[in-house]
């Protein structure tokens, strides 16, 4: 497929495309169907929900995007588009750029544009639906991925004149032992993970990026998360996931610098556009709540390989006291099962891969038999693919996996952060 240079879009007084603000007029009338940065916080004074006080936002222009290394926040709102058969090159770069206007003003408290949500027309739909009036930025964080078929298609058609740079390790995961995957919970051409420390903030980001997609794109799947199930700072304690324990103990930190330029950024190893970006890993794994809520105390922290108060490995010790796995008790028997789920996870059994978790807790309300269907909606970053399969593979054998399993699954690549006045995945279109 021959490609020819990219047409800019047709600019407006607000900064986003005539197509972006007709996807706004557009949405505004089918909205039922919906149903870089750096990482220190810029810190001003005034209310917040959560916050006492204090406004944080997060610049969304810089060397990375924001939302990996951030300190996780305690909202999610993430979700997987597909684009439209009848989207063109220039319009999914349009898009892109529509989108990085949008999430350049969200991310700092603003409405979509400066019309908003009540200065525009009364004769037309406002540009921006309104829910997050009145609301501070709440450390909202916009995360944007390409997944393998924005590349190639299924069937291996170049939509866009992107296959030749399409980055070798991007490919969908392997199916995994145990994987009980639903059709439809996985996979999709682009994403978008909004997190905020208010829940409304994160869903307000993503309904207005759908509203700007309107006939370019449309959502595939979401997922609301709440409660993170994981610390990417030092200054965060470690937080518990739906099965009581402390999750997330041994997550990189974004304090140290070494381990994230090693295990989280891509290098210029891989496609040269991806430099600075990194991989993004979705699981959805489903626990069967009833099952361990009826195990004994012992037996959960057995599984696990800490215990369910300090979140101590059994080895002894406190909470971030290293794992010892050659320490043995009664009868010989390690003090860590070998098939607990730290020593299974650990990178000295992974072969030193680590992963940047930014999980979060979901409850998608009860199924059929009026069991509790939620989870852990699992999130990692890392430099590459392998690493993740590395440890997911490794899990095959986790006593874990007697009370969850994995219903869905998808993996994108994710862009270095923007410059200020270009777009987010400029590189790969430049």
């Amino acid at each position: 497929m021959t490609t020819q240079t990219p047409a800019e879009p047709e600019p407006t007084a607000t900064g986003l495309s005539r197509r972006g603000l007709f996807g706004l007029a557009g949405a505004g009338v089918a909205g039922a169907a919906l149903g870089g940065a750096s990482a220190a916080a810029v810190m001003s004074g005034g209310g917040a929900a959560n916050s006492a006080g204090v406004i944080t936002t997060y610049p969304f222009f810089g060397d990375h995007q924001a939302g990996i290394t951030t300190a996780a926040q305690d909202r999610l709102h993430f979700a997987a588009f597909d684009l439209s058969e009848t989207t063109s090159r220039d319009e999914l770069i349009e898009l892109l750029k529509d989108w990085s206007f949008a999430a350049a003003r969200m991310t700092q408290g603003q409405d979509v544009t400066e019309a908003g949500a009540v200065n525009g027309s009364p004769l037309a739909p406002p540009d921006d639906t309104g829910e997050a009036l009145d609301l501070p930025a709440s450390a909202l964080t916009i995360t944007f991925g390409f997944g393998p078929t924005l590349f190639t298609t299924d069937d291996g058609v170049d939509r866009f004149g992107i296959a030749s740079q399409k980055p070798a390790l991007l490919a969908k995961l392997p199916r995994f032992s145990g994987d009980a995957l639903i059709p439809g919970a996985g996979g999709g051409d682009l994403c978008i993970q909004a997190c905020a420390d208010d829940p409304q903030v994160a869903v307000h980001a993503i309904r207005n990026l759908s509203r700007i997609a309107f006939g370019r794109a449309s959502i595939r799947w979401s997922q609301l998360g709440f409660g993170r199930t994981s610390s990417t700072s030092t200054s965060q304690v470690t937080p518990r996931n739906l099965f009581g324990f402390k999750d997330g103990t041994a997550n990189i930190k974004a304090e140290d610098p070494t381990t994230v330029n090693d295990q989280v950024w891509v290098g210029n190893d891989d496609a040269a556009w991806l430099t600075g970006g990194s991989y993004l890993v979705t699981r959805k794994i489903r626990m069967i709540i009833e099952a361990w809520d009826r195990t004994m105390l012992g037996e959960q922290e057995r599984v696990i390989g800490r215990n369910k108060g300090e979140g101590a490995p059994l080895s002894g010790g406190s909470e971030f006291s290293e794992l010892d796995f050659e320490s043995k008790g009664a009868a010989d028997q390690p003090l860590i099962d070998t098939d607990a789920h730290v020593r299974l996870a650990h990178s000295s059994v992974t072969k030193g891969s680590q992963l940047l978790r930014r999980g979060y807790n979901y409850v998608d309300g009860n199924d059929e038999l009026g069991r509790l269907d939620a989870g852990l909606f699992f999130i990692s970053f890392q430099r590459s693919p392998q690493q993740f399969i590395d440890v997911q593979s490794n899990l095959s054998r986790d006593a874990l996996n007697e009370y969850i399993k994995h219903v869905g699954s998808a993996i994108f690549a994710v862009p270095p952060g923007a410059a200020s006045g270009s777009y987010v995945g400029a590189s790969l279109f430049g």
